[in-house]
């Protein structure tokens, strides 16, 4: 590449010429926003927004997830210029794809950052985008489980994690990450016969009536027996991913604040998420990405190939 057009492609987050177009820019410099899509507030045409939630005020062990956010954007510079592999087609040539930015909020008030947070999404939703968010502890996934709900009516959820977070908890005001999809079944937000959760290894006597397959039913059973079952729960009913990071094994993704041995495999990861395409996928996260715990970087990495391949899933149905 000349010097003059290596020239034009500095911060392309800031200086592209509307969404669309992988991003030929050195990975260890420029603006650090998810895959190098562009910057924006106005939603107006865009099909996916993806923002951050820098948010770990929820967390019974290892704080340090509200980092998640920016270092899975910097980890995503990593595929910024190669179309997703094993799709078959690029998002990011085919549709809108913009980064929002992250939720601004009060830290030291956090009565008030589940609604912030809820508005947060709606205006999104309202917007006529998906959202595919970047965690921040996992108790953000009920705030945003409200915006879609008030959307979409009472949705399938379809959450990769080592726990299944349906512990009993009957306080609504109060936030843990290890409670949410509890007060998500209670509150009609999920349907939990039509929702599924995936490489569950800790026990939990009440799982609302969830249905589950464990990390061991992954491993003895294979990735398409997991996605066959997945798929006969979810049908087409409109479906909210929720991934987090330590439903890998500690040695694919150490940098979590709860990390359980036993997990998936990277590979087992990818495998089901790509064969996953024909959900009716209307949003997602990735969560519990810890960098202070991720010396080598390892965890962010796969975080943002976990959002990547959310951002292709969201996208499979939207093709003409």
């Amino acid at each position: 590449m000349a010097l003059e057009d290596a020239a034009k492609q500095i911060d392309t987050a800031f200086t592209r010429e509307g969404y669309r177009g992988l991003a030929f820019e050195n990975t260890f410099g420029g603006a650090t926003s998810f895959l190098r899509r562009s910057y924006t507030k106005d939603l107006t045409g865009v099909d996916l927004a993806v923002t951050g939630v820098p948010f770990d005020q929820a967390v019974t062990n290892r704080p340090g997830t509200r980092l998640g956010p920016r270092a899975i954007r910097e980890a995503s510079a990593l595929q910024a210029f190669d179309p997703p592999y094993g799709w078959g087609f690029n998002p990011v040539d085919e549709f809108n794809v913009a980064d929002y930015g992250d939720l601004a909020f009060d830290y030291a008030d956090t009565r008030k950052f589940p609604a912030a947070l809820t508005a947060h999404i709606a205006g999104i939703l309202d917007a006529g985008a998906g959202s595919l968010t970047l965690g921040g502890d996992h108790y953000i996934s009920f705030p945003i489980l409200r915006a879609y709900a008030r959307k979409f009516g009472p949705l399938s959820l379809l959450h990769f994690d080592a726990h299944s977070d349906t512990w009993a908890d009957d306080d609504f005001d109060r936030i843990d990450h290890g409670t949410m999809f509890y007060k998500a079944v209670k509150e009609g937000l999920i349907d939990p016969a039509r929702s599924v959760q995936v490489g569950i290894r800790t026990e939990n006597p009440d799982t609302m009536g969830v249905n589950i397959i464990d990390a061991r039913e992954v491993h003895e059973g294979g990735t398409a027996a997991a996605v066959a079952r997945i798929k006969s729960i979810l049908g087409d009913h409109p479906t909210y991913v929720t991934f987090d990071i330590d439903a890998l094994d500690p040695a694919y993704a150490p940098g979590t604040g709860t990390p359980v041995w036993g997990g998936l495999t990277s590979a087992q990861a990818a495998h089901m998420l790509r064969d996953l395409a024909g959900i009716n996928m209307v949003g997602g996260d990735v969560v519990e990405v810890s960098p202070p715990f991720d010396t080598t970087g390892a965890t962010a990495i796969a975080g943002a190939h976990v959002a990547v391949e959310l951002m292709c899933l969201y996208c499979w149905n939207k093709r003409g």
